[in-house]
């Protein structure tokens, strides 16, 4: 059995690998061009390199298997970047760039102050210049309003919003009767006020036994030393810290937490890598908690199998932050240019998308029309140490990793939307 099974895993990995061969030899098509508009430099430049990675390695899949197949010959696909410098106003004039440079598809995720300020400037540009229409693909802003009250035609979102999140922690933390208390912080823009503020009506829902003992949102990026955080957290009695925070956010947060003594639970949404963990250490184990939808450690040869080729791929422990929404969505994307006949044509791209199944790896999803928000399975993992059962893999090289604990289906992640979808005229 074991060998069968190890026989089964050598052939997945070995499907995922990507052969070096130029793309010369395969077609003369003009590339397909991406742009990823992210902060590259500043603050978050470190997830915004983890982003392009992700990507890379998922265009490069497409290119490895012949590329996009149109009508006029296949045509392979080109990531481009674009350094928002973590500031909106460089955001909206990377896209102007992007678009200047011919680009029709553009992608970002890590703000989503910039996502509103993206989706806006698309929108106006959009009935602008009908014959240079652009879609927008998000990977990672997760403020609930981008696919309710703000939804846009041009947009789709392929991570679980807040509000999702939020509900699939609160799977964990309902059934977590010894804590009793919990502070709330967060970033201090729409996404971590979206995240403070949902987190409070659930939990009042759903532990109403449960006490807020504290509540604060701070500067993004701006905060060198959480030191004053912690120690109010800590001074509070609280239990657990519930948080949506990201990047050198989360990591110094929890950093300083551990140096100030504090012993209580950290549900998170990004607590899972970028940091965190190796910033934690022991005292993370079985305390800090985090929602994705995928991890390593999700149980089955196919997911295992991903998980290996990417590392593969990006041998060095700093690299390892591999994301499965990020393949399904340029996987998503390739399925909805090739079923469209057209690169160039946003509506007939955007039809497809809307409604689109995709998969990869015994891991998929669906666009919901209604909204183009992607329903997909989540989970939710709690921290350990490598080795341990359920726990073959570990972050960043850290030795710490996370088993998963929870698994929530799609349906059971759904929720409803307010969008009203207006399409083209």
């Amino acid at each position: 059995m074991k060998i069968f099974r190890r026989r089964v895993l050598k052939s997945l990995a070995a499907a995922l690998m990507l052969p070096t061969a130029s793309w010369s030899q395969q077609s003369a098509g003009a590339p397909v061009k991406i742009a990823m508009i992210e902060g590259l430099s500043g603050p978050f430049a470190n997830t915004g390199e983890a982003v392009y990675r992700n990507l890379l390695w998922a265009v490069e899949r497409v290119n490895a298997r012949g590329g996009l197949k149109l009508p006029g010959g296949p045509r392979p696909l080109a990531l481009e970047r674009y350094d928002s410098k973590g500031q909106n106003e460089e955001a909206l004039a990377a896209l102007r760039s992007a678009i200047d440079d011919g680009v029709r598809f553009v992608m970002q995720g890590n703000s989503s102050s910039t996502a509103a300020a993206l989706i806006d400037a698309v929108n106006k540009h959009n009935e602008r210049e009908p014959g240079k229409r652009v879609l927008f693909l998000n990977y990672s802003a997760v403020d609930p309003g981008l696919t309710n009250e703000k939804c846009s035609f041009w947009h789709f979102r392929f991570d679980a919003h807040a509000d999702m999140r939020i509900a699939a922690l609160m799977e964990v933390i309902r059934d977590d009767k010894a804590v009793k208390s919990a502070y709330l912080i967060g970033q201090d823009y729409s996404f971590g006020q979206a995240v403070l503020r949902e987190a409070r009506r659930q939990l009042g829902a759903q532990r109403a036994d449960m006490q807020i003992v504290g509540e604060e949102l701070h500067p993004v990026g701006r905060v060198k030393d959480f030191l004053p955080y912690a120690a109010k957290i800590k001074a509070s009695g609280a239990q657990a810290v519930i948080t949506g925070n990201w990047g050198n956010d989360l990591t110094l947060l929890v950093k300083a937490a551990k140096e100030v003594g504090f012993d209580g639970k950290f549900y998170t949404f990004y607590g899972n890598a970028l940091g965190a963990p190796a910033a934690m250490g022991d005292a993370g184990i079985g305390k800090v908690i985090a929602v994705a939808d995928w991890l390593p450690n999700v149980p089955g040869a196919q997911s295992e199998a991903f998980y290996q080729a990417f590392r593969a791929r990006f041998p060095k422990p700093a690299d390892d932050y591999v994301h499965m929404r990020m393949q399904l969505m340029v996987e998503a994307l390739a399925q909805a240019i090739e079923k469209g006949g057209t690169a160039t044509n946003a509506v007939a791209v955007a039809n497809q998308l809307a409604g689109a199944t995709v998969s990869l790896n015994g891991q998929g999803g669906r666009m919901r029309a209604a909204d183009h928000q992607f329903q997909q399975a989540l989970v939710v993992g709690v921290m350990d140490r490598q080795g341990a059962p359920g726990v073959k893999f570990d972050v960043e090289g850290s030795g710490y990793g996370f088993r998963v604990i929870k698994q929530i289906s799609a349906a059971q992640a759904e929720l409803p939307t307010t969008c009203r979808m207006q399409g083209p005229v």
